[in-house]
């Protein structure tokens, strides 16, 4: 079992800093304190380190309980130092007597007894019994058994007798060291790494970064020409090969081009799109969205549309299938003005251009555009650093195993890297372009298949290049590990209180929503009904609406989003349903437009910061004042409405006008301390921090409510 640097050097007593040094100096390479050892030469090094150090601490160490050997080794070094024998020693206390280092060996014997449980603690750490073993969690079975220098299976043994049941894989958690440590008597010195700690910090300079190709994907609806577009770029024929014209799978492919590249994702519909953003990863740059000129805006594209202006990507417009005839641009153009989309011939700033997948008409001004617009989104990476990306889709290849297509969107991922994936790792034995090419490296933007993980990570997953196979595996069992216990927890629900606790946390008040309805005429009543709600202190957001149920794309939205589900005389499927019920998205399904909007409204209302209003508890008239020291002027009052409450909030008031704003400090009826004094009853009062008190003064106790906002 292998040792790191800094772990060795807690056992032998010594900074990371030290060893290294000592190690440098046995010609032993290590590049710093989390590199590792192993067995034999972490023994090697401490057989050769430990024999020095008895030298070193036998003098403090004489009188302590180690035994004949202790004992020994504490005379040998006075011996050294002063070559007077053992028993003048009461000599050498006579002639030096002012000096400190004769007087040394008379303090022995003196605290011997005293001192002697102080130093029985410095055996507790190689002794079984009680001793301190320093943890960094998380941490295997097998890894915490080699730490307590017991086998695998003794060590099962004692947890099974504790009830525990874990296998030599899994993580051991922080109730089960308690227990364990109780039982074998061990104290655990624990400190918890997070992940963040483990993987190592990368130097990604400014200077380094570069231009890197655009990322984007294709979107629109079905039949619109997404795939034979990609195909014309390509210049292959990947359609034919397609059941009905319909991508498949998730696709990544690079384009070489006269000026630059750009790397292209086909998505089978804007849904893998949003699935993917709602597990993090925001992967694209531009997204293209393909109108068919003849077809105009459809249901699918208006979407599309949504997603996009959701994850907040610049849409760039091909108008597709200009080869066919009787085309009527300017009628798309003003469909594209109508949802938000003006094209910049119209003084617009979304790029519009009309292309033709079975021609090529129009296809290289498009790859223009896109590199332009590349351009002004100064798109940068460090190609120096280790890799950090996405997984762009993740399949089990009957051949290979698990196999995933990634994109690197920061760093060179090489041949032989380390790899954390999601819940998976492992190394990358072999790396493919779309071309079927065996790659060696592949740089940012770069979209490659690997193999050679664990398992088969998800779409949307993370991935980064970690050092070492063991701190990847550690750290791919503690994400099972918290994937299993987060599985067993209630799910935060995305409804409109869980909104209403993630907006009050921050600054921005906004309520998105996703609107569905079973007639045109609804969407638009409803929508207008929201906008005449007053949105000073809070705005309602229509990020998508549309005529039919709620489907699953919805859901994903509202996921993405953070936004609730409206259904207004529509049912979600079954599929959505499910989606919403795992996720823990709610979907509130109305029938009456009136309650829709009152039920958003209060949740709308309990967004707004709520006002503080001041609620008078009880009024009191200064009848006579006393000024003692120490402690004030004490006024005499009688409580003529409500009561008077102590430590309250009070307002001295005099001729109608308040002079003090403060609290009520001291509170006495006759001399007893009082907590209250009720109307009708005479009390002594002390303000704080306040003495200009006069007869005829009134002092109004309040406390202030906090009340919620209205629109």
């Amino acid at each position: 079992m292998a040792v790191r640097v800094h772990e060795l050097a807690k056992k032998l007593g010594k900074s990371s800093k030290d060893l290294i040094e000592e190690l440098a100096r046995l010609k032993i390479s290590v590049k710093g304190h989390m590199s590792s050892l192993d067995d034999k030469t972490a023994h090697l090094v401490e057989a050769e380190l430990v024999k020095p150090a008895p030298a070193k601490p036998a003098a403090p160490r004489a009188y302590g309980p180690k035994g004949p050997e202790a004992a020994v080794k504490a005379p040998t070094k006075p011996a050294t130092v002063k070559p007077h024998p053992a028993p003048p020693a009461e000599s050498k206390k006579a002639q030096p007597a002012p000096l400190k280092a004769s007087a040394q060996p008379v303090s022995p014997p003196v605290p011997q007894a005293q001192v002697e449980p102080v130093p029985a603690q410095a055996p507790q750490k190689p002794s079984a019994p009680s001793q301190t073993i320093g943890l960094e969690l998380p941490i295997t079975v097998s890894s915490l058994a080699s730490k307590m220098g017991m086998g695998v299976g003794e060590f099962i043994k004692h947890l099974m007798k504790l009830n525990i049941w874990l296998n030599m894989n899994q993580l051991v958690e922080a109730d089960v060291l308690v227990r364990l440590g109780t039982a074998l008597n061990v104290k655990f010195d624990v400190q918890q790494v997070s992940h963040e700690d483990l993987v190592e910090k990368v130097d990604d300079k400014a200077e380094d970064r570069c231009q890197r190709p655009p990322v984007v994907t294709l979107m629109g609806h079905v039949d619109h020409g997404k795939t034979s577009l990609l195909d014309a770029i390509r210049k292959t024929r990947v359609v034919e090969g397609e059941a009905g014209a319909i991508t498949q799978h998730i696709g990544a492919y690079s384009v070489a081009l006269k000026n630059g590249r750009v790397t292209f994702l086909d998505t089978p519909g804007h849904e893998a799109f949003t699935a993917m953003r709602a597990r993090g990863a925001n992967v694209t740059d531009v997204v293209v969205l393909v109108v068919a000129a003849n077809d105009g805006l459809m249901p699918q594209t208006l979407e599309a549309i949504d997603h996009a202006r959701a994850a907040e990507v610049t849409i760039v417009v091909a108008l597709n299938k200009m080869d066919l005839p009787n085309i009527d641009l300017n009628r798309v153009k003003k469909q594209l003005a109508e949802v938000g989309l003006m094209v910049e011939e119209w003084g617009g700033k979304t790029i519009a251009v009309p292309v033709s997948a079975k021609t090529g008409k129009g296809i290289d001004q498009l790859l223009e555009m896109l590199l332009l617009e590349a351009e002004l989104l100064e798109l940068k990476a460090n190609p120096k650093v280790p890799a950090r990306g996405a997984v762009i889709e993740g399949r089990l290849s009957k051949g290979r195993g698990p196999v995933a297509t990634v994109l690197v969107q920061n760093g060179t991922l090489r041949a032989g890297d380390v790899v954390l994936s999601g819940m998976h790792y492992g190394r990358v034995r072999a790396m493919h372009d779309d071309k079927g090419s065996r790659l060696k490296e592949a740089g940012p933007s770069d979209p490659v298949e690997i193999w050679g993980l664990s398992g088969v990570p998800e779409a949307g997953d993370d991935f980064q290049v970690v050092a070492e196979e063991r701190q990847a595996r550690e750290l791919a069992l503690s994400r099972q590990d918290k994937s299993r216990m987060r599985s067993l927890r209630p799910r935060a629900r995305v409804s409109l209180e869980h909104l209403y606790e993630s907006i009050q946390a921050g600054r921005i008040k906004e309520l998105k929503i996703i609107l569905k309805a079973d007639v045109q005429g609804s969407v638009e009543a409803i929508t207008h009904a929201f906008e005449k709600i007053p949105a000073d202190k809070i705005k309602p957001v229509i990020i998508h609406s549309g005529v039919g149920g709620i489907n699953e794309s919805d859901v994903n939205l509202a996921l993405a989003s953070t936004a609730i589900v409206i259904g207004f005389h529509v049912v979600p499927t079954p599929e959505a349903e499910a989606i919403a019920e795992k996720e823990g998205i709610e979907l509130r399904l109305y029938d009456i437009i009136y309650d829709c909007l009152n039920e958003i409204k209060s949740a709308m209302e309990g967004m707004l910061e709520p006002t503080e209003k001041r609620v008078s508890l009880g009024l009191c008239k200064v009848l006579r004042t006393f000024k003692v020291s120490k402690v004030g002027t004490i006024s005499g009052c009688r409580v003529e409405k409500g009561l008077i409450v102590r430590n309250a909030q009070a307002h001295l008031i005099r001729d109608s006008v308040v002079v003090f704003d403060g609290s009520i400090r001291s509170l006495k009826r006759f001399k007893d301390d009082a907590k209250e004094v009720n109307e009708g009853m005479e009390c002594g009062i002390v303000l704080a921090d306040f003495n200009d008190v006069k007869e005829g003064d009134v002092i109004e106790a309040y406390k202030v409510e906090k009340v919620a906002g209205k629109l």
